[in-house]
């Protein structure tokens, strides 16, 4: 039987109003609970349907979950109960930035992981040159319409998943990016998988799961 994690609804001030966020904590004895981290999950595209309740998103907090780790998601502005509207990819950093700053107020001492999906992996690089982030996750990346790693570089150990049938994001351009970046990248892909892992989200957890388990036993 799944081992069950608390999750709770808060409501949060944001630069332009409220922002809707789900927090799950992590399983009590799983392998990093006592190492101080906590994590917050980004989202796809508001424009196109992009919500906290992606699967994805989901699968994401899933993972942390297993590792003992507390996550946070919520929804860009202008999303669910979020206020506000839509803003090309500049309020959703100041927002990301938000909700981090509060959940590393809940958790004093913690150190800051960030997860994102599709266009919440851009909101995740463009918030790391902001903020001190011990790790970061980025599915499916389009980076080549968003802006990532400008200087060049991460100042953080990254994970990136791509999937090999994806539709929207060309495979080949992401894995030269990483090439030309004078970063730690880890690449995961998965092979069978679309860029929404349709029918690929257990792969997505279990191949993850494994290699960000290795990389925060590193940091």
């Amino acid at each position: 039987m799944e081992k069950m994690s608390k999750k709770t609804q808060v409501t949060l001030q944001g630069a332009a109003g409220q922002i809707e966020a789900l927090i799950e904590e992590g399983l009590a004895d799983g392998p990093f609970n006592a190492h101080g981290y906590v994590a917050v999950i980004c989202h796809p595209h508001p424009l196109y349907g992009g919500t906290m309740g992606n699967k994805v998103v989901s699968t994401l907090a899933r993972i942390y979950r297993e590792l003992g780790i507390t996550s946070l998601r919520f929804n860009f502005r202008g999303v669910g109960a979020s206020a506000g509207e839509h803003d090309e990819a500049r309020g959703e950093v100041d927002d990301l930035c938000r909700v981090s700053e509060w959940l590393l107020a809940e958790h004093p001492g913690s150190q800051l992981l960030l997860a994102g999906f599709s266009f919440g992996s851009a909101i995740v690089a463009a918030a790391s040159e902001r903020m001190t982030v011990a790790h970061m996750i980025l599915v499916a990346p389009p980076v080549m319409r968003y802006s990532y790693a400008p200087q060049g570089s991460f100042a953080c150990p990254v994970t990136m998943v791509l999937g090999g049938q994806d539709e929207l994001v060309d495979i080949e351009s992401v894995l030269e990016w990483r090439e030309a970046l004078d970063s730690r990248i880890e690449p995961i892909v998965i092979s069978e998988a679309s860029h929404f892992f349709h029918g690929q989200l257990n792969s997505l957890r279990e191949k993850l799961g494994a290699q960000l388990s290795a990389s925060l036993t590193k940091v």
